[in-house]
């Protein structure tokens, strides 16, 4: 009977890391795409992106803020996953959850201006989100939808300290 369960000990296990494999490969988590096969614009993104600090502000439609509620969050590292998919490793604060996590989100380029596109996007432990986030030299903007509130946010990319 103890040789049965340990097949079978080893048949969840192989099918837990199979499924954990295949978590990974459909959402990019695990492998970046090598530095060299990225365009210049890519490349210099990814560069510009390390250990840096999002800093700004965002607002909630219909609520009065004069310059909208503080935002940070901390990305230490955004890598190219595929065609249009990048991972961001970012630390967020967001209500009471305070986590790191890899995001994968697919970017667009507009000319030289990279940019979230994400619609009805599912962020473990935070929700489901729509937004278009854009990354000019030192800064970003952008409009973001979470459930039935929505609005902008604004602010610096500065180095993380």
């Amino acid at each position: 009977m103890s040789r049965v369960l340990r097949i079978g000990a080893v048949v969840v296990a192989l099918a837990c890391m199979f499924g954990l494999g295949w978590i990974i490969a459909k959402t990019g988590v695990g492998q970046a795409v090598p530095i060299e096969s990225l365009t210049e614009l890519e490349r210099d993104f990814t560069e510009r992106m390390q250990n840096v600090v999002l800093v700004g502000h965002f607002t909630i439609e219909g609520r009065e803020t004069s310059g909208g509620s503080p935002e940070r969050y901390e990305i230490s590292r955004v890598a190219k996953v595929g065609d249009d998919r990048w991972r961001f490793d970012v630390h967020m604060v967001y209500g009471s959850v305070d986590a790191t996590l890899p995001v994968v989100v697919p970017i667009v380029w507009a000319g030289d201006t990279p940019m979230v596109t994400i619609t009805d996007f599912t962020i473990p432990t935070l929700g489901t989100f729509t937004a278009r986030v854009f990354f000019y030299d030192d800064r970003y903007g952008g409009s973001w939808q979470h459930g039935q509130y929505g609005g902008l946010m604004y602010g610096q990319i500065e180095p993380l300290e």
